[in-house]
């Protein structure tokens, strides 16, 4: 298994950065379940990417004009994606799940935790899905929200983690989405939002967006 570290400044380098080594580092192999069932997968055996300024606006990256390339996302797509992840009742009837219904509840502990209990703790960790979740035919990717607060620093810093995660289009969405929730939560403990650390053995391009992305670092 081949790890592979990358340090970025912003959420557009963190996704450009991505993109750009997984050609080298990635795995290729035949999806026999799961989501693009026979096709194919570029992925990535284990990534740390590390965001040092995630709250650098823009959010999302961009597309140069010129190119024709769809965006990978938008902000009205990531603030729908910020709905389900704060909200029970953001899931609609033909879902199994919202990520909201495991995690509302756990976002007021943790601002509770922080405001009444102080910074010194490692409590404050948010857990996506049950013992059933298994069974779904579409489980969680997003699998746990970890956090983390230093008092001489008062910066609300989180730690996400991704059980399987399309490089093209989810990164940039999940992540402007997990970056708001972190400054709405920062806001209520009464600290600056942080760094953000994210964690996937499965973050990927499925092969209908290879080109795609080839085109958007000009290896074409």
């Amino acid at each position: 298994m081949e790890i592979t570290f990358i340090e970025a400044r912003d959420l557009p380098d963190a996704w450009f950065q991505c993109v750009y080594r997984i050609f080298e580092a990635g795995r290729e192999y035949l999806i026999e379940r799961g989501s693009f069932e026979g096709q194919r997968r570029l992925e990535y055996d284990f990534i740390v990417v590390k965001i040092n300024y995630p709250e650098t606006r823009p959010l999302i990256p961009d597309i140069p004009p010129g190119t024709g390339l769809p965006a990978p996302t938008d902000m009205d797509y990531v603030n729908e994606y910020l709905d389900k992840l704060c909200s029970k009742a953001s899931k609609a009837e033909h879902e199994d799940y919202t990520y909201g219904m495991y995690l509302e509840d756990q976002i007021a502990e943790v601002i509770r935790m922080y405001r009444e209990d102080g910074f010194g703790t490692n409590q404050a960790c948010m857990a996506v899905c049950d013992r059933d979740s298994i069974y779904l035919e579409d489980p969680p990717c997003l699998r746990q929200v970890d956090t983390r607060i230093y008092a001489n620093e008062r910066k609300l810093h989180f730690m996400v983690y991704f059980r399987s995660w399309d490089l093209w289009a989810g990164f940039p969405t999940n992540l402007a989405g997990v970056q708001l929730l972190k400054e709405y939560m920062a806001d209520e403990i009464g600290v600056e939002p942080g760094e953000t650390v994210a964690i996937s053995k499965g973050m990927h391009l499925y092969d209908y967006a290879w080109e795609i992305a080839k085109t958007r670092l000009g290896r074409t």
